[in-house]
């Protein structure tokens, strides 16, 4: 452990008193899925080089980086920015002497973000060939709305709100942000006509059919109803919750939608994360006004 000066010239304690703290604490406050991949993640790491943080060097983490070889390069990315983050963040709150990530360079990822932008056409029959209720609900919302699955999963009757001819839904998003997001006025029919007579405030909006999962829809079987829908459509492609909000963000940009609306729709911290889908598939290439031997 380590201690840092304050402004006054005083030693501060770390906030941290030992490595398992460290990570609870910088994993505090994310969600359950990044939870879950990151501890595993750590948890990796650490047995790798078998050392307590403080004395881990450059060398374990080239070392640890090159024994990844194995995996995609999106998840080495992944591992080796959460290590990077852990032990910034170590640094930052006193707990760690030096920030011996920060020189580890991260492994170059192709950007397929096109790949994962399902055409209009694709998107509407989904939606159209769902029969249930609930879950072409759960499909029209995330599209409607660009949520994310996690979003969707914690809503509750008392952040789904009218307004107007149509409504309005409050989602706690990444970061431990808040944001309402508007909803046409089908969308908003579609949604309340889910509403038991009865509901509390409290209770979910996405119901399980499974009472072990005390009642509120999970993540995971989000992803099994849009992965069904998918196929029912005849779409072979890995479809996620995800990509609905990827194809939210691309197609309002495609049809003349103000970027920094999108981005505080979908809830982006930075308008460069909404630029990407601009960049995914541009309308426009400076290759249109070349000339080519056969245009002669």
């Amino acid at each position: 452990m380590s201690a840092e000066l304050t402004n006054s010239g005083q030693l501060e304690a770390p906030q941290a008193s030992s490595d398992d703290q460290l990570v609870q604490i910088w994993l505090h406050g994310r969600s359950e899925h990044t939870v879950r991949a990151y501890r595993a993640d750590i948890e990796r790491f650490r047995a790798a080089t078998g050392k307590p943080l403080h004395m881990v060097t450059l060398l374990d983490l080239q070392d640890f980086a090159d024994s990844l070889g194995g995996l995609s390069p999106a998840s080495r990315y992944r591992t080796l920015s959460a290590i990077k983050s852990l032990l910034g963040f170590g640094h930052q709150i006193g707990y760690l002497a030096f920030d011996v990530g920060r020189a580890l360079r991260l492994p170059a990822v192709r950007n397929r973000l096109n790949e994962r932008i399902l055409p209009e056409g694709d998107l509407h029959r989904i939606l159209s060939l769902e029969s249930n209720l609930r879950n072409r609900a759960i499909l029209t919302l995330l599209y409607a709305s660009g949520v994310r699955v996690s979003e969707l999963c914690g809503l509750c009757w008392r952040d789904v709100q009218s307004n107007g001819e149509g409504g309005q839904i409050t989602v706690f998003g990444k970061g431990g942000k808040t944001r309402t997001v508007q909803l046409p006025e089908s969308v908003w029919n579609l949604l309340v006509r889910l509403r038991p007579l009865r509901a509390a405030a409290e209770d979910p909006v996405f119901v399980s059919r499974k009472k072990k999962s005390g009642g509120r829809l999970r993540p995971l079987a989000v992803l099994r109803i849009v992965r069904s829908a998918a196929a029912r459509a005849g779409i072979e492609l890995p479809v996620s919750p995800h990509w609905f909000r990827h194809a939210h963000a691309s197609h309002a940009l495609d049809h003349g939608a103000p970027i920094h609306l999108v981005q505080a729709t979908l809830g982006h911290a930075s308008i460069t994360t909404t630029g990407r889908y601009l960049h995914a598939r541009p309308q426009e290439s400076s290759g249109r006004f070349l000339r080519f031997s056969n245009e002669r």
